[in-house]
């Protein structure tokens, strides 16, 4: 658990210290999260066993740090802080990435916790990226057709991720709506407010707070942090899914979920940053199995970089699909073995 505090906790100390002290302290996150992870990763690329415990005490811990750094980075980024233009730019993008990569595998974890206090506050961090709808989305359509045409954050061979994006962010919040209507036609007499009306309340509320705390550079601080960490949480979906589906029986079901529908990395640094989330196979076999206890076992499809590394290599579908079309391919021939 050490080793994810620090994974974790490090870089977020490093922001809040950018933005009251400047410096080279956002400098140093941005080194943290890109370069030192990949050094680290390169020099201890092989996983660790599988842990024991629930990680609630740490993911609770860090979605309270999230909604600490939020105003802090909307004031440093587009309020009066004092900060130079290169100063912010750089703590733009050293939020954008903490956002992206630890603030949503955060808030993941939290919305597949039993404890209902922490699923809501998994919410919020959604909600405080104007990313609430993923709630819904994730776990009613996500996590139930993976792998198949109907989940539009499972990406089909030959999709580059630039046609995906816009795919599966409105693709998503559709679906998630319908399934969120359909739940409450199920449950007669089913009473407050539609998860929607509370996604959409939210995102207008941050907003607003955005705005209060630094008026329309506020505003704008919030939009573009949030449009770039969501980039980040669908690429991960793009790469973690790529051209793996699932086969459809004779009637016209889709096959179970099984560990050759999602690509896994075992690196052990940017696996401690995002909470253990490159073990996906294991996640979507057990959804409700605690970050620390995922296992990456033998037969499951490993990319050949990590997880950070691959989604940057993404941004470039030609050598994207030189990578990873064949490794696609061969997985499904075995699977269909």
């Amino acid at each position: 658990m050490t080793r994810f505090a620090l994974a974790t906790l490090t870089p977020a100390l490093l922001l809040a210290l950018a933005v009251t002290a400047g410096g080279l302290w956002g400098a140093a996150a941005l080194v943290w999260m890109t370069v030192l992870t990949f050094a680290l990763d390169r020099i201890s690329p092989a996983p660790t066993p599988a842990g024991r415990g629930d990680g609630r005490a740490l993911t609770a811990a860090l979605a309270i740090v999230h909604l600490a750094l939020w105003p802090l980075a909307v004031w440093g980024v587009g309020g009066a802080s004092g900060l130079s233009p290169l100063a912010r730019g750089v703590i733009f993008f050293g939020f954008g990435l903490f956002f992206g990569q630890v603030s949503m595998s955060v808030a993941h974890e939290a919305i597949h916790a039993a404890p209902r206090w922490l699923r809501r506050l998994g919410a919020a961090v959604y909600v405080s990226l104007l990313f609430g709808h993923h709630v819904s989305a994730h776990r009613l359509v996500h996590h139930v057709h993976v792998a198949t045409d109907r989940d539009p954050n499972s990406a089909p061979m030959g999709l580059s991720y630039w046609a995906f994006l816009p795919r599966a962010w409105w693709g998503s919040f559709r679906a998630g709506w319908r399934a969120e209507d359909t739940r409450r036609a199920r449950t007669a007499g089913r009473r407050g407010l539609h998860p929607y009306a509370v996604w959409i309340g939210g995102a207008a509320l941050s907003a607003l707070l955005a705005a209060a705390i630094a008026g329309p550079g506020g505003l704008a601080a919030l939009v573009g942090l949030a449009a770039y960490a969501q980039a980040q949480l669908l690429l991960s979906d793009y790469v973690q899914h790529y051209g793996l589906r699932r086969r459809t029986g004779p009637d016209g079901r889709a096959e179970p979920v099984a560990p050759w529908h999602s690509w896994n990395a075992p690196h052990r640094q940017s696996a401690a940053m995002m909470l253990n989330a490159p073990r996906h196979s294991d996640h979507h076999a057990h959804p409700g199995r605690p970050w620390p206890e995922l296992a990456l076992d033998a037969g499951m499809p490993v990319l050949p970089q990590s997880l950070p590394v691959m989604a940057t290599i993404a941004l470039c579908p030609p050598v994207w699909r030189r990578l990873m079309d064949g490794r696609a391919a061969r997985v499904a021939a075995r699977a269909a073995a």
